[in-house]
């Protein structure tokens, strides 16, 4: 069994979205698919399926492999962590078809596809039901996203084996970045410094605040923990339903780090008054009253599991 063929073509598309989802353990009859989403890094598309069971939608991507250098580590990564997570869903009585990611596995028996052209390709089961958000429609779904993220990190604290693969190196090493941009404002090839001295002096002033979570880190004082690294609101599925955070998506940058690039990373986003492309700097701001719903839904998921080194500094981290 596998893919059957349809009447209904593909839209015009750079991808044979028919041909790569036969690569895929799905047994039905292609009916359509398009792209999906608005993420920028990977190419996503939702397909639709005719099932003997129905008509059902799974979500492919295809990896950007020029952002994310080894694909198959990569997936690698994912496959432990999703497996692992829907044991602990099932063991807690919950539903792991929906509070996780499931990959659907290749005909070969790999957790992706690797096209001739050397694309990589993967399948998800599609979570019906629920939805992200690339704006707050809903102040309570602020709280209910960092409840989510909280809930995933306490999840993956008992994660067993070798740390996971770094997929960006030196990704949140703060004072790696302090050198990258001390390098840039050097060479200042463009001319373009003299258009931000404000901006400048503001980080030249905070020196003494980059290396704060590494430090603390190398020293042992705050654990090493599995974290997301790209704790947006949009990548956390809402329930339609309930408003509840049901399943953290976007698993690429999942690797080893702290509490607090997770928290932080959910402030720099979630707390903000305009969207983090905004141009006119007079719309940005801090909104207090968010950051207070993302401390309180991420401080309920973490109860007995951060360190209180950790919620010390978790104001800090934003």
């Amino acid at each position: 069994m596998g893919i059957k063929q349809n009447l209904n073509p593909t839209p015009s598309d750079p991808f044979d979205l028919r041909e790569i989802v036969g690569h895929f353990m799905i047994d039905g009859t292609f009916l359509q698919a398009a792209p999906y989403g608005s993420g920028h890094i990977n190419d996503t598309y939702a397909s639709r399926i005719q099932t003997k069971g129905g008509v059902v939608r799974f979500i492919h991507q295809r990896i950007n492999h020029t952002v994310f250098k080894e694909p198959e580590k990569l997936m690698g990564n994912i496959e432990r962590v999703t497996r692992y997570a829907r044991e602990r869903i099932l063991a807690e009585g919950g539903d792991p078809d929906r509070e996780t990611l499931n990959l659907i596995p290749a005909r070969d028996g790999r957790s992706f596809y690797r096209s001739p052209e050397d694309n990589y390709w993967r399948t998800f089961i599609f979570i019906e039901g629920a939805r992200t958000y690339d704006q707050v429609v809903d102040p309570r779904h602020v709280y209910c996203a960092a409840k989510a993220f909280g809930k995933f990190q306490k999840m993956l604290s008992s994660l067993p084996g070798e740390r996971l693969y770094e997929t960006i190196p030196n990704f949140h090493n703060t004072p790696h970045r302090w050198e990258s941009f001390q390098a840039a404002l050097s060479n200042d090839k463009k001319n373009r410094a003299r258009m931000a001295d404000r901006e400048i002096d503001f980080v030249l002033q905070r020196k003494s605040d980059v290396s704060v979570i590494v430090d603390l880190m190398a020293k042992g004082e705050i654990p090493e923990r599995v974290t997301h690294n790209d704790t947006k609101l949009n990548n956390v599925m809402i329930d339609d339903q309930t408003g509840e955070g049901v399943c953290v998506i976007d698993l690429d940058t999942m690797m080893p780090g702290s509490a607090l690039y997770d928290f932080g990373d959910s402030v720099r986003i979630g707390a903000s008054t305009a969207p983090e492309d905004e141009l006119d700097l007079s719309k940005v701001s801090v909104d207090l009253a968010m950051f207070d719903l993302l401390v309180r839904g991420y401080l309920e998921a973490t109860r007995g599991f951060l360190t209180p080194a950790e919620i010390d500094r978790l104001a800090f981290s934003g």
